[in-house]
């Protein structure tokens, strides 16, 4: 290779690399100052109330709250990186139990069951994946249209009527009826997905295409096979939450969830960093969105505030976060230039 061509290769790459050494940064200064917002917040409702964070019964209700909408927004977080996002999750949250249910009912051991809950939750996804990517049908239509589907599926199959998890004591345990079972496996959950995020193919090919997804269909990049990837990955989580729910409270429930956990879940990652315009994104941004959502919610519930107020700040939440993640992005853009 020629002195000239090595130049223009340098001279290619040169951009590309600050570009993606600015775009890291900028996701650790939001991670940061998330987390001192989440600091600043326990320290005020541990002044306003001191029984917030200094017993264990408060300790475990703050947990069993974060841990459900973390789980769900790290699979939304990985489709809003490719800048899709499952409006379903929530109903696939209610759906998984009930087919973990009959199959134990139909003679399957808990653990079986509990697959075939899984499969179920993920075929959920996989169906959204394909009409969105095959048929290039939006997601949020594609979403939208099963999330009614897939209540009414589950209404119909459960009539209305809660049931038992299945399992003795000891799954159950294990599957979320201990009170720090949900939290424990959420903290799994969160380092093996920033690690598929941050160190595998599969993670940063989903950040490439959500930048540029022409560029890197072009780079050689299988666009379309990561798509349906992440919607199974996020039907897989959204059954998942729902499953270690039905263990905690004792109960599966066919009105559980709903669009309630599931804006909570896509409102955590966009408070934590993630734009709706994909391209960047953390799981630890949105572990944290999770933990201030969490931390207002108990905060506001042991002051004696409604829930009316919870969601006057969740929409300014929302709103301020997404103006920074805007006002970041074109910081990027010059930043790279």
């Amino acid at each position: 290779m020629s002195d000239q061509t090595k130049t223009a290769a340098k001279a290619e790459t040169r951009p590309a690399t600050r570009s993606s050494v600015w775009s890291g940064l900028l996701e650790r200064g939001a991670e940061i100052r998330i987390l001192v917002v989440a600091l600043i917040l326990c320290a005020y409702f541990e002044t306003a109330n001191h029984d917030f964070l200094l017993t264990s019964a408060s300790l475990e209700n703050l947990s069993q709250f974060i841990a459900p909408v973390a789980i769900i927004a790290f699979g939304e977080i990985m489709l809003m990186i490719g800048g899709e996002i499952d409006l379903s999750a929530g109903m696939v949250f209610a759906f998984a139990p009930f087919i973990m249910y009959f199959a134990h009912d139909a003679g399957a051991p808990a653990w079986l069951a509990l697959i075939a809950g899984l499969a179920a939750a993920a075929f959920v996804g996989l169906i959204n994946g394909a009409v969105t990517v095959y048929l290039r049908i939006p997601s949020f239509v594609t979403t939208l249209g099963t999330l009614f589907f897939v209540n009414g599926f589950t209404l119909t199959i459960s009539r209305g009527t809660p049931v038992s998890p299945p399992g003795d004591a000891g799954f159950a345990a294990f599957m979320g009826g201990w009170g720090y079972s949900e939290i424990i496996w959420c903290g799994v959950i969160v380092v093996i997905m920033h690690a598929l995020l941050r160190h595998t193919r599969w993670g940063l090919h989903t950040i490439a295409a959500g930048a540029n997804q022409l560029g890197a269909s072009e780079a050689g990049i299988h666009v379309k096979r990561l798509a349906l990837g992440n919607f199974v990955l996020a039907a897989f989580f959204a059954g998942l939450t729902g499953i270690l729910e039905g263990f905690r409270i004792t109960s599966v429930d066919p009105q559980a969830g709903g669009n309630q956990i599931m804006f909570l879940a896509v409102a955590a990652a966009v408070i934590g960093g993630t734009p709706l315009a994909g391209g960047s994104g953390t799981m630890i941004g949105g572990l944290i969105g999770a933990a201030v959502l969490g931390i207002l919610n108990d905060g506001f519930t042991l002051i004696g505030i409604n829930a009316f107020t919870f969601n006057m700040i969740l929409g300014a939440a929302i709103l301020a976060a997404m103006i920074f993640n805007i006002h970041s992005v074109r910081l990027s853009r010059k930043g790279a230039r």
